[in-house]
């Protein structure tokens, strides 16, 4: 059975969509850790990321940067934290979100809610920058 984010590279769910590249896609959370989370996910279903192939790997981390890079121009922050955890969903996911320090990047810590215009907003300054 095909994951969710698998759902969402097909169209049959809808996202946000920030960034796409032959192997790898780039959506905003619909749960939020901060404005702008995005998540980047490779093409291919693998559930853990260090059982992703050597070059597929790469291709996904360096589209991750790409992404951070369009994120750094849109957010006043001090970076683009990078998280990799991997329990939620069996589909190698990386998260990229917008912080000024470490307790940004909690998850634990309440989901933020955009209204759909808001997050229309917030994709497309981050797919045009």
């Amino acid at each position: 059975m095909a994951t969710i984010f698998t759902k969402i590279i097909n169209g049959e769910i809808p996202s946000y969509k920030v960034a796409e590249s032959e192997t790898c896609y780039a959506f905003l959370d619909i749960q939020p850790v901060t404005k702008g989370h995005v998540l980047v996910v490779p093409k291919i279903e693998v559930d853990y990321i260090f059982d992703m192939e050597d070059d597929r790997l790469a291709d996904l981390i360096k589209f991750a940067k790409v992404v951070a890079r369009k994120m750094d121009k849109v957010f006043d922050c001090e970076r683009i934290g990078v998280s990799v955890i991997g329990l939620e969903v069996p589909h190698t996911h990386i998260h990229l979100m917008p912080i000024n320090g470490i307790a940004d990047m909690d998850f634990g810590k309440d989901k933020l809610s955009f209204s759909s215009e808001e997050m229309e907003s917030i994709a497309k300054a981050i797919l045009e920058a």
